[in-house]
């Protein structure tokens, strides 16, 4: 494919990605669909270490993982702990914006 920009014309090849079609299928709409699975996985880059005017980073970010409450007292623990944080910080804005609102702030 002949791909022009800014007056500098090169060539296209989009990647092919080999899939095979699987057994689920339907009609959304009036149109029929089809998942489409991967025969090969994708290769994912390997890790580097990249710096950016001073400042590393890397182009892998590392997650962190959180433990998850396993019982149903540890969740339900957290579910009140995260509500009351919410309506404190609820309560805080308001609070806030009645102040600046009065002229106090």
């Amino acid at each position: 494919m002949k791909i022009t920009y800014r007056g500098v014309s090169y060539d296209y090849n989009p990647p092919t990605v080999a899939v095979q079609e699987s057994n689920v299928a339907g009609k959304f709409r009036g149109l029929d669909w089809r998942f489409h699975n991967l025969k090969k996985s994708p290769v994912l880059q390997p890790p580097v270490n990249l710096t950016y005017r001073g400042v590393a980073y890397s182009n892998r970010p590392t997650t962190t993982q959180t433990t998850t409450p396993t019982s149903v007292q540890e969740k339900s623990r957290w579910l009140i702990l995260n509500r009351q944080k919410v309506t404190k910080n609820r309560h805080n804005s308001m609070l806030r914006r009645t102040s600046y609102e009065l002229g106090l702030i």
